[in-house]
């Protein structure tokens, strides 16, 4: 099976302040939600995909990581020591348990199994449950980047158009940038992760094509060329991470690019649809 986006995790430390800079960039953002491990989150909705803002509101709820068992307020926690900006990558899920059995039969390193409940804050101001089965790996050359599934449980709770529109017209994801010395040393896990085995090797780096999106891993000298000055001179930390997310956009005629030096470490790309 070939897994599509979800969604981006980005760590941020103010999370007010992250969801006025999103939202002062047209995009509309949900009100703030909890998880019962102390973090807490807005996002950015579009069709099938979201941005994740995450923050530490309670930081004595986060459990240590110890062994297998993965502790998501620490991975971020930790994260958020060393800058803000995309911390995970999320494929869509459709069944955990079978998840779980491809990444085994890879031979991928993974975490124990994860699942979830919180409440959601609706556009009308109601709450519903939402829930959540993860399946988290580690790719052993990028440690710093979290990967997981996500199946959503309750999808009629959780995606609503009221959050899916944005002043600049973002609709649809269309790539997540990734940065790493070498790109072709992630082809081996990428293809585990997201089930694409096929992929197309340019002068840029690596393209991995999904059922929503696509993720391209570049060097850093062909994201500056591609990107431009301000998208590489707002990247924090050594590589490999995530630099970038770009979406297409049903109000402009020419691409635009937010650095990330002012959407919290993330660069966001607006594409005229499309193209």
């Amino acid at each position: 099976m070939v897994r599509g986006l979800d969604h981006l995790v980005v760590a941020v430390k103010d999370l007010e302040a992250a969801g006025h800079a999103y939202q002062n960039a047209g995009f509309t953002v949900t009100p703030e939600n909890r998880h019962p491990w102390g973090t807490a989150n807005r996002l950015v909705q579009v069709e099938g995909f979201f941005i994740e803002l995450l923050s530490i509101a309670e930081p004595e709820l986060i459990p240590d990581l110890s062994g297998r068992a993965f502790s998501f307020g620490a991975f971020n926690r930790d994260f958020l020591e060393r800058r803000e900006g995309a911390s995970m990558l999320v494929l869509e899920s459709h069944d955990a348990g079978s998840d779980r059995q491809d990444y085994e039969a890879a031979g991928l390193s993974l975490y124990d199994p994860f699942s979830f409940e919180r409440v959601a804050h609706l556009p009308d101001g109601t709450t519903a449950q939402v829930a959540f089965d993860l399946t988290i790996l580690q790719d052993p050359i990028g440690p710093e980047i979290g990967y997981f599934t996500c199946h959503n449980k309750f999808p009629e709770n959780f995606w609503k158009p009221a959050f899916q529109t944005h002043e600049n017209g973002a609709q649809d994801v269309k790539t997540v940038y990734m940065l790493a010395a070498d790109p072709s040393d992630h082809h081996e896990f990428l293809g585990g992760f997201t089930g694409q085995r096929e992929m197309r090797a340019t002068s840029l780096g690596l393209e991995v094509l999904t059922p929503r999106g696509k993720i391209a891993v570049l060097n850093p000298d062909a994201y500056r060329a591609l990107l431009g000055d301000s998208a590489a001179d707002a990247i924090q930390g050594p590589v490999p991470l995530i630099a970038a997310i770009e979406f297409t956009s049903t109000k402009l005629d020419e691409r635009k690019v937010i650095p990330g030096n002012q959407l919290f470490g993330l660069t966001v790309i607006l594409s005229p649809a499309g193209v």
